[in-house]
Order: C-alpha cells, then structure tokens, then sequence
C-alpha cells in the first residue's frame, strides 16, 4: 500500500471514530453539566448526576440483576451448547445445516409474541417463573445461542477439529480427553467472541425484561424504561455509565483472553 493510501485509510478510520464517537461524547458532557438550554455550550460542569446515580442502591441492584441475569445465561449456553456442538461436528456433522436453520428460529418470532406466550405458560401453576430471573435466564439463553453458535462453529471449522481429535488419538488420549485438552483451549478465542457479543445484546434487551418481570426483578433496561421522565442530566449519566459498564467487562474479557494466549 503506498504512504498516500495508508494516510486517507487512516484518515478514513479517524473520521469514522469520530462521527460514532460523538452521540457518546454529548451525551457525557450532559450528563456533566449543570444547565445545558440556550447556549451552544454548558453552563457549568459537575459530578451530582453521576453521583447520585451511583449512589441509588436501585441502580446498583438493576445493575447487579443484569450482571446475574446475562452471565448466568451465558454461563448456561457455554456448559449446554459446547457439548452438543463437540458431538455434531465430530461425529454427526451432516446435522450443522438443520442447526443453522433451528438456531434462526428464535428471531423469527417477535418478542412480543414470546413474551405473551411464555406470560401463558408460566404465570400458573404447576411452574410458575414470570416475575423470576429463571424464566429471563431461559429467555436469554435463546436469544444468545445463535452468537454463541455461529462463533464457536467458525472456531471449530478454522482449527480443523477432525484431525486434532486424531492426532490425539495417535497419542493415547481417549474422545474426550481430547476434546477437553486438546479442543476446547482452542476454542477460546471463538467462545469469547462468542460471550462478548451475546452480552452486549443481552445487557441491552428490554423487551423480555419489561414483560416477564417489570419491577419484580428490576434490570437495567427496565430501570432506565421507569427513570424516563426524571431529569435528563440524569438520564444521561445513566446511559454513559451503561455504555461504560459494557465496555469495560469487554476489556476485561480480551485482557484475560491475551493472558491465557
């Protein structure tokens, strides 16, 4: 690539981080003023609206409830999913394309609809979960598998997975010792793919949450759905600290991931 074109891609780069970058930056600075009317500019700058909104044991418990509800479905995808994936691409892999079509399904209903029929089936007895973080955790993990199984299906396909299980075999080691040992630490790199992306969206849904449990199990997005017509300094502070809660669980995650690379 000659120097000009590495300088208008980088430029190109640059303006695109910029454009995207500035819905964010406004919505800081409004969450940091203390009057923002007339003028083009703040009238002053202050922390009381983010202070306040970490300082609401209410916040901080949606946020907990969110946290519990996106990790416990993730954690329930990987341990049910990675399984079954392992036994389709080994040994029945002619099975990948139905599962590339039932993996579709749950988009292909409204959540709405789900809702409601999920309110139909468990708001009675004998199980009764509406109003629970169960029935969210289930919900989530539909929503969740089609990331989680796109990803770790290319990360399969990539590390040729047949014949690393045979050369495991050559060695001694057994199916499963070789999918545990040998399989599954090269899937990481496609599982935290996989658990990023789920979590980004999952954090974000409202739909579910606000029609399942509402307040009985108040999540962030629910939260911020009940906090819309309080101030919008507040509001503000409460999205960017959101996007910030986000992005830093992905920092984590890709700064674990290099420690275990």
């Amino acid at each position: 690539m000659q120097p000009a074109e590495k300088i208008y891609h980088r430029v190109v780069v640059w303006l695109v981080f910029l454009i995207l970058a500035l819905p964010l930056a406004v919505t800081l600075l409004y969450a940091l003023a203390t009057q923002w009317g007339a003028t083009i500019t703040p009238d002053g700058f202050t922390l009381k609206w983010l202070t306040a909104l970490w300082s609401d044991p209410r916040f901080l418990t949606a946020l907990g409830h969110s946290l519990l509800i996106c990790c416990g479905a993730l954690l329930f995808s990987l341990v049910l999913v990675l399984p079954a994936m392992f036994v389709i691409a080994y040994y029945f892999p002619r099975l990948d394309v139905v599962m590339n079509i039932l993996i579709l399904l749950p988009f292909a209903v409204p959540p709405v609809v789900s809702a409601v029929g999920l309110l139909q089936l468990y708001s009675s007895a004998p199980l009764v979960l509406t109003g629970t973080p169960w029935i969210l955790i289930g919900c989530y993990f539909t929503i969740a598998l089609p990331f989680i199984y796109r990803a770790i299906a290319n990360n399969m396909q990539a590390i040729n997975l047949a014949e690393l299980i045979d050369a495991a075999h050559l060695l001694g080691a057994s199916t499963w010792q070789a999918a545990l040992w040998v399989v599954l630490p090269n899937l990481r790199q496609g599982a935290t793919i996989a658990v990023l992306l789920s979590f980004s969206f999952l954090i974000g849904e409202f739909v579910f949450a606000n029609l399942l449990v509402g307040t009985s199990y108040e999540t962030l997005q629910v939260y911020l759905y009940n906090m819309r017509n309080g101030s919008g300094h507040f509001t503000s502070a409460l999205v960017i600290s959101y996007f910030f809660v986000v992005l830093l669980v992905t920092w984590l995650a890709n700064a674990l991931n290099r420690e275990r690379g």
